[in-house]
């Protein structure tokens, strides 16, 4: 009889430009590789949410944000564990910064609503951020 499935603590981060755009990055590493998803990653040991996003952000698109609210919980099924992400809404801190695709991001992007139906996206992201009301505008 198997036991529980490990649970991995991860964080995700949902940012908006002053024009209203999702920051999303296209993941190099599973889960989902290749497809689109907004950054973030697992918790380190001893590190709060928090600082989590706030890494995760700076190492995969090089900006600086400060994560303001959690906008809602996912459970994504990998390798015999389960990521239980948490995604928090965040404030871009210099909003005339540029970001650039670093650590497991293959690529990052500024889309509006409509740029968004033209990427591969991972699995539940769209389906998550409309159900929270942070789609991009």
């Amino acid at each position: 009889m198997a036991g529980p499935v490990p649970e991995v603590p991860c964080v995700g981060a949902v940012v908006h430009d002053a024009a209203g755009r999702l920051l999303l990055i296209r993941r190099g590493h599973a889960p989902s590789a290749g497809l689109w998803s907004v950054p973030g990653g697992r918790l380190e040991p001893g590190e709060s949410e928090v600082e989590a996003v706030v890494r995760e952000v700076a190492e995969e698109t090089g900006l600086t944000v400060r994560p303001d609210r959690v906008v809602g919980r996912v459970r994504v099924d990998g390798d015999g564990v389960v990521f239980t992400v948490t995604d928090w809404a965040c404030t871009l801190l210099d909003p005339g910064e540029q970001p650039v695709a670093g650590d497991d991001a293959d690529d990052v992007v500024f889309v509006d609503a409509a740029g968004l139906t033209a990427l591969d996206m991972a699995p539940g992201v769209v389906a998550a951020l409309s159900g929270w009301g942070v789609l991009p505008r």
